[in-house]
Order: C-alpha cells, then sequence, then structure tokens
C-alpha cells in the first residue's frame, strides 16, 4: 500500500489539504494516510501526530520567542515522517515550518518524493529562496500564474494550479431576511487574528462614526470568525448606532459580499475574495511597529495586495500603518461615494485581472493529479 504523509501547519492549510485529498480518495483508495494536521483532515479519518495549535505561531516576535520549542517540534515531527516512510510528503502552505520540515525529511530519506502546495510570496521577497527549495522540494504547486516565471528560471518542477478563493460556487444562500433591503452594505474585515482586531477594530469603530455622520443610508457588517465574534462583540460595545452586525457564519460571508456596495478589508486573502466578486474596495493594515521593522526591510515590492501586485499599479488602494487610520479610511471611501466612475473602473480592472488569475479545472484536482501521478511513478 502507498503511503502519504499531509504536513499542515495552521487551519488554513489544513482545509487546503483537505479538499486535495478529498479528490484522491475519489480516485484511489488504496492509500495509507498520516498528516500533521487538524479538523479538516480529522474529518476524512486521517490521524495526526500532534495538535495543530501547538505550532501556530502568528507573527515574527512569536516565533522568536518561542524558537527552541519550534526547533523540537520541527525535529519530532522529521522523525515520526521518515518512521512512517511515505512515498510522498504533501507539504501545505507554513513555509517557515513545514519547507523546514521538508528539507530535513529529504535529507535523512531521499527516496520520499516531496511536493509543496502554495508557494512561498518569493516574488515579495528573497527570489533566491527557490534555488535552495529546488534541492529537497520535487514540485511546487502555485495558486497564481505568474509565479511559474520564477521557478521556469531556476529549472524547478512548477504547476499553476489556480486559487481555490478564485473559484466561483453555485451555492446560493438567501440572506433577504439578514439585510436591511433600504441601506447599502459596507463589509468590514479586521481579521482573523486577536492581533489584529485589537489594532484595526477600534479604527473601523470610528470610520464608522464617521460614515454615520454623514450619511443615513449605509449598513455595517462585520465579518468574523466564530471564535473572535464575542471578542468584537465586547470590544465594539461602546458603538450605539444600530445600523451594524457582526457576522460569522461562514455559509453566509460570500453572499452578503456580494450584496455589498464597497468594503474594507485587511490585507491578506480575504481581499482576493472581494475582488473574485467584483466589490470596489480599500485595503488596510497596521501591524506591530517591530514586525513591521523586520518586514520593511524584507519585502521587495511596493504594494501589499495581490491585485495591484500583478499589475504593479495601486488599482486597490492601500492605507497601511500610519495611514491606516479612521479618518483616511473615511476620506478613500467618501471619495469613492462621490467618484461613480471610479468605482466603475475599479470593477473593470479587478474584473480582468481576476479573470487572468483563474484556472479552468478546480485548484484541489489538479493539485490531486499531480500528488496521485508521482505515487503511481
Amino acid at each position: 500500500m502507498k503511503k502519504i504523509f499531509i504536513l499542515t501547519g495552521e487551519p488554513s492549510g489544513d482545509k487546503l489539504a483537505s479538499e486535495v485529498i478529498k479528490q484522491i480518495k475519489l480516485k484511489e483508495n488504496n492509500i495509507e494516510y498520516l498528516c500533521l494536521g487538524g479538523e479538516n483532515l480529522k474529518s476524512l479519518n486521517i490521524e495526526s501526530i500532534s495538535n495543530l495549535k501547538d505550532i501556530t505561531y502568528i507573527g515574527i516576535t512569536s516565533v522568536l520567542l518561542n524558537i527552541f520549542k519550534i526547533k523540537k517540534i520541527i525535529n519530532e515531527t522529521v522523525k515520526k515522517i521518515v518512521e512512517f516512510k511515505p512515498d510522498i510528503l504533501f507539504s501545505v502552505d507554513s513555509p517557515d515550518f513545514s519547507l523546514r520540515v521538508a528539507e530535513k525529511v529529504k535529507q535523512q530519506n531521499p527516496n520520499i518524493r516531496t511536493i509543496h502546495y502554495v508557494s512561498p510570496q518569493i516574488w515579495v521577497w528573497r527570489k533566491d529562496r527557490i534555488k535552495k527549495y529546488k534541492n529537497f522540494i520535487d514540485h511546487m504547486l502555485l495558486l497564481f500564474k505568474f509565479e511559474k516565471k520564477y521557478y521556469d528560471e531556476e529549472n524547478m518542477k512548477s504547476t499553476f494550479v489556480g486559487h481555490p478563493l478564485l473559484e466561483l460556487k453555485s451555492n446560493k444562500v438567501d440572506i433577504s431576511n439578514i439585510l436591511p433591503k433600504d441601506k447599502r452594505i459596507i463589509s468590514l474585515f479586521p481579521g482573523s487574528r486577536i492581533s489584529e482586531i485589537d489594532l484595526l477594530l477600534p479604527i473601523l469603530v470610528d470610520f464608522m462614526k464617521l460614515m454615520n455622520k454623514k450619511y443615513n443610508n449605509f449598513y455595517f457588517v462585520i465579518h468574523s470568525t466564530e471564535v473572535m465574534r464575542n471578542i468584537i462583540l465586547d470590544k465594539i460595545s461602546d458603538f450605539k448606532d444600530d445600523n451594524y452586525q457582526i457576522v460569522s457564519n461562514s455559509n453566509i460571508k460570500e453572499d452578503i459580499i456580494k450584496n455589498s456596495f464597497f468594503a474594507v478589508s485587511k490585507s491578506g486573502t480575504v481581499s482576493l475574495e472581494i475582488s473574485k466578486y467584483e466589490v470596489p474596495s480599500i485595503i488596510i493594515y497596521k501591524m506591530n511597529p517591530i514586525n513591521f521593522f523586520f518586514i520593511k526591510r524584507m519585502v521587495k515590492t511596493k504594494f501589499a495586495n495581490i491585485i495591484n501586485i500583478i499589475n504593479q499599479k495601486e488599482i486597490i488602494p492601500e492605507l497601511l500603518q500610519s495611514e491606516c487610520n479612521s479618518k483616511e479610511i473615511f476620506n478613500s471611501v467618501n471619495y469613492f461615494i462621490q467618484k461613480p466612475e471610479l468605482l466603475k473602473r475599479q470593477k473593470e480592472l479587478v474584473k480582468k485581472t481576476v479573470k487572468s488569475m483563474q484556472n479552468d479545472e478546480l485548484s484541489s484536482l489538479n493539485a490531486a493529479n499531480i500528488v496521485l501521478n508521482y505515487i503511481n511513478n
């Protein structure tokens, strides 16, 4: 029986990996699995060698403070993978963790084929990392088409499989009883991590106050995870206006986005989801000054948003660090409201860019086919 070890480092990777494994199981049922994963892989009856929460460290300062613990977990993970003797090590995202593990595994057993899903952001910083990756990664699976040129330049095997967030889904949820019919919706995304919410939510609350002073025809939806919902409720308790709600139900998230007039989103993958539905937006982000100090010196691109990076110009406005304040957000949104032609222009450019990023097949199916090709040959 063939063996696959699935290596993830955080919940998003666990979700991505589970979609690929579902596709593999539809085509091949004679495979033994073991993983380092979370609830999504657990739902497929795949045992995890450790609790995913133990390795999910957020932010550079957290990594530095836990460096010895992380090193110990990496070594323990490598040991268990090598003992399992998989035909394939399928690592997903979390490059600071998963690629370190993959490198050590390859050193100890070169016969294990290594496939990594989600390229590190080499187009943002340290493009030369590819020279190192090709020594221990047999195949890199890419979310974005433009990434492939970087790997081709180094003669490293890679395949554009597509981004799951850009796949259009047919399911539709009735949200007519959830949102007011006489107001325009502005979706707000303060982040899913407590560090992001602590910094961004107060700014967004002040932004809502400024909007309500000038307009009476907007309704705000604050998007949250179920875990963070009560934290946000507590932090927003002093906001007395009633034209908002907190939504944590992931089943209605997409339909609310689709019905939004505008979105104010923290920088990250959610901004790509907003773009998929052609909703005009601005990007905000603020981080710990120490983290920003390090990141600013590493990043080689002028922009934070992938749409802007691909176009090499600011199609979606970015308000970062000192510009990330309630007044600047209000001024930007208000400017778009007063200039509807700008809303239309952003929609057109975003639609064109997203179309260039989409693949014809499901990204999970494309990734599964590559894994199966390795395991069968």
